[in-house]
């Protein structure tokens, strides 16, 4: 009976987001509707059912059929935007050297927002004194300990060669069914060579060419299509999404570690404002920028995956930002598999900035600085490589430099609730980068949307669907 009533309550809620979105809400405000209604419900079943896990269980069981099932109709069309994108944003620029400005640029931006924000969390750390003697170890964080040993294992034993072959595509239509996990890089690698074919092929038959450029033509705006018909379903993943994190928490865990949940929000924090800081100073307003975006951040919080968020960063930049395809593309794939600030940069170095003292090691002094740097940007490419985001990340970092790796194990009940932030701050890093290089390389999808949201124009909401 209680699970009726929960679903009904549910169904109820969905019935009132699709109202709004018959009335022509903005994507925004039906999103930002989806997260309260799903907090609300989420925190409503944590009350009625705290002493009858089951039902929490079985209720999360269905409205998780939505949040999953969203996840899975982004994921599946990925691949097929990032291949037709890329190829046809490559075929209009037709300059080979402008794709590898974009391509210099965006990883530049992506890599030192990483090493800053890796500083940024050193010193987080710092002001919140917070060390590794001050989290108490349980049984259940000692066999996490025992099974991430075993992944350390496996890190080990890539170097640094075997991360850049593996970014290389040795079977496209595998990387095209993501069977590994730098597929993404792989399928925007194949898409470079697959645009520089097309332009030769233009250039030496120009016929052929021309039915080449028509079919990608028509490829683009099919798959642009089909992009707009699954992200007018965000309001109602976003919903789900967020019921399950609120009812699933474990409160007394975030209590007890309320001092790292803190820090690491606030570190999350300061670099968003960076990210707001570069945009700012290429002539973006601030207001309308973090507007533009909220909708995205909103479902990377949600749903903790930036290969998932893809389709809705390359949409929100071009159509929202005024930023240039080509630009918008290769920024969201890359910025969704390195150089990511949250999982790659702040995460790490919080817990070397917990480590260090304790082993004698002044994480300020200049020598460890730059080894420490050096070692995070490298390993923002290795993540890529071995799956698994911030606790790869921590891992290979803190084994590099000798530190222990009981740590993550410790922090493993509160990861969740982390993860969160990190990976909406990896999205708007990945978006920052592709607003920078659109704006320093005087690249733009659509010169109206990119006044609009440029300080020499007055603001006007742009809707994304």
């Amino acid at each position: 009976m209680s699970l009726v009533f929960n679903f009904t309550i549910f169904l109820f809620l969905m019935f009132i987001l699709v109202k709004q979105q018959q009335q022509d809400h903005s994507l925004s405000k039906r999103v930002f509707t989806g997260l309260i209604f799903g907090v609300l419900f989420g925190l409503a079943l944590q009350c009625l059912y705290s002493e009858n896990e089951n039902v929490i269980f079985n209720t999360l069981e269905y409205v998780n059929l939505i949040g999953t099932g969203y996840i899975s109709l982004l994921k599946m069309i990925v691949m097929p935007l990032i291949l037709v994108s890329i190829v046809a944003a490559i075929i209009k620029v037709k300059d080979p050297g402008t794709l590898g400005k974009i391509s210099f640029v965006s990883l530049f931006v992506l890599l030192g927002t990483t090493a800053v924000s890796a500083f940024i969390g050193l010193c987080v750390i710092h002001v919140f004194g917070l060390s590794s003697e001050g989290i108490l170890q349980g049984a259940q964080e000692s066999a996490k300990n025992q099974e991430l040993t075993g992944q350390l294992l496996d890190v080990s034993t890539l170097s640094l060669i075997d991360v850049i072959l593996s970014f290389l595509p040795t079977n496209p239509f595998a990387d095209l069914a993501g069977l590994r996990p730098t597929s993404t890089v792989a399928v925007v690698i194949f898409s470079a060579f697959l645009g520089g074919a097309g332009l030769e092929l233009m250039r030496r038959e120009p016929a052929l060419g021309a039915s080449f450029e028509h079919f990608i033509e028509v490829s683009q705006e099919l798959v642009k299509t089909l992009v707009r018909m699954v992200l007018s379903l965000t309001p109602y993943g976003v919903m789900a999404l967020m019921s399950k994190v609120v009812a699933d928490s474990n409160y007394n865990d975030i209590f007890n570690l309320f001092q790292f949940v803190l820090a690491s929000y606030t570190g999350l924090l300061i670099i968003f404002c960076l990210h707001v800081f570069l945009v700012t100073s290429v002539g973006v307003r601030p207001v309308q920028y973090i507007k533009t975006i909220f909708p995205v951040l909103t479902f990377a919080f949600t749903s903790r995956s930036s290969a998932g968020t893809i389709p809705l960063n390359v949409e929100t930049q071009i159509k929202g930002l005024g930023n240039a395809e080509a630009v918008a593309h290769f920024s969201a794939s890359f910025g969704a598999t390195m150089g990511q600030n949250g999982c790659a940069g702040l995460y790490p170095a919080m817990l070397v900035g917990m480590l260090a003292p304790g082993m004698g090691i002044d994480p300020f002094s200049l020598d460890f600085m730059l080894t420490f740097l050096i070692i995070v940007t490298v390993s923002s490419f290795g993540i890529a490589g071995v799956g698994g985001g911030a606790t790869f990340a921590a891992l290979i970092v803190l084994s590099t430099l000798n530190m222990p790796i009981a740590l993550v194990g410790l922090l493993i009940s509160i990861e969740p609730l982390i993860d969160m932030g990190r990976t909406a701050i990896n999205v708007s890093g990945s978006i920052t980068a592709g607003t920078v290089t659109s704006r320093i390389l005087g690249l733009s999808a659509s010169p109206a949307v990119s006044n609009q949201i440029n300080k020499a124009e007055p603001l006007q909401e742009q809707p994304l669907s």
